[in-house]
């Protein structure tokens, strides 16, 4: 690692694990300090404790406002500032068979999460940033939310509101020198994939995501199955001077997926 985030103060939300540990992980490695928000406090927990005084967790969900913006207050009290805000922090809703059979139960939690954490946590930390020199903020969406599809329509639904979300913001902020840019993760293995099984589809649920990842790979470009590293790189990236002149941007980090179909081409 080359320390390229030394002396910054990070917040990660859904920071104790999948992509969100990733980032954490990476982010203290390169020399930040990290505040970790997660409603999981026993792994949130033990990730602190591991990272030692380049962390610290707050339990926080993200659907309630006032706990957003405790963890932003308890970053700044904690570390002396905010320098890079990575709202993270997402679920994924219940897949179904077909739209007609969705009861929407899930919608009011995913859009909490998903939609309304997002931009409490953009807002709270650009409260912070206006005063004090700028910094920057990435916002998770999904290639999902770019890409049209079946199944988690809610999901989809809120991750484009995500994208459409950190390009307004980014307009509007641009004046306190605050970045505000989202990365579209795609294909990276982690337990989401698992969790939007609907309940049927549970006991076999290896077999469910084993369906989901092959179809994942035929639309994929890159057939290299891409990694949490593959998207701490660009948040990396994103948290640093290098992107200094870089903000309303949406990254894909998904193997070439939103590029366009594979073409198969027969062997003469």
């Amino acid at each position: 690692m080359s320390d390229e985030l030394a002396g910054k103060v990070t917040v990660v939300t859904g920071g104790a694990s999948g992509l969100g540990e990733g980032l954490v992980r990476r982010f203290a490695a390169e020399g930040a300090k990290v505040m970790i928000g997660d409603v999981d406090e026993d792994r949130g927990k033990a990730l602190a404790d591991e990272l030692g005084e380049r962390a610290r967790f707050l339990v926080t969900d993200v659907g309630d406002v006032e706990q957003v913006g405790r963890l932003v207050s308890t970053a700044v009290d904690t570390f002396g500032g905010l320098d890079v805000m990575v709202n993270n922090a997402g679920v994924s809703g219940r897949m179904h068979r077909r739209f007609l059979d969705d009861d929407l139960a899930d919608f009011h939690k995913v859009m909490g999460v998903n939609v309304l954490g997002v931009m409490a946590g953009t807002r709270d930390a650009a409260r912070y940033m206006a005063e004090h020199g700028g910094g920057s903020i990435l916002n998770l969406t999904s290639i999902g939310g770019i890409q049209a599809g079946g199944g988690v329509m809610t999901y989809r639904a809120s991750k484009a509101a995500v994208i459409q979300f950190t390009k307004s913001a980014a307009i509007e902020l641009a004046h306190y020198e605050i970045r505000v840019n989202a990365i579209a993760p795609g294909n990276i293995r982690t337990a989401i994939v698992a969790k939007s099984a609907a309940p049927e589809e549970r006991e076999r649920i290896e077999e469910f995501e084993a369906g989901i990842r092959a179809q994942m790979r035929n639309d994929r470009p890159l057939k290299r199955e891409g990694t949490v590293e593959d998207v701490a790189e660009a948040a990396v990236y994103f948290a640093t001077d290098r992107s200094r002149y870089v903000t309303g941007t949406v990254l894909p980090i998904d193997g070439g997926t939103v590029a366009g179909k594979v073409i198969v081409r027969k062997a003469k």
